[in-house]
């Protein structure tokens, strides 16, 4: 970690496709102020690279579990990854 940034890989399992749950990620990360993007997977699981201050990676973390209205979340799984690897703004790829 370099100057309070975290960065960390995000994949989440359950219901998370076709509920919005991209456009719900981005919303709450700007929120918070986090870079980074958000992706849906083949297997029916979404992924994010999540960059910013260590408090609200925290925070943001929390959120997932949750998800937007008409998600279930069953899983979440995170990896630490180089936090000067974080793109500017946060996207929605793929």
């Amino acid at each position: 970690m370099e100057d309070g940034r975290k960065a960390i890989r995000v994949r989440l399992s359950g219901r998370v496709q076709g509920v919005s749950f991209r456009v719900w990620t981005r919303t709450e990360a700007e929120k918070l102020g986090l870079s980074g993007w958000v992706r849906n997977e083949d297997d029916g699981s979404v992924t994010a690279l999540i960059v910013g201050a260590e408090g609200a990676v925290s925070t943001m973390m929390d959120r997932l579990w949750k998800g937007p209205n008409g998600a279930t979340v069953s899983g979440v799984t995170s990896q630490d990854v180089d936090p000067g690897q974080g793109p500017d703004g946060f996207r929605i790829i793929g």
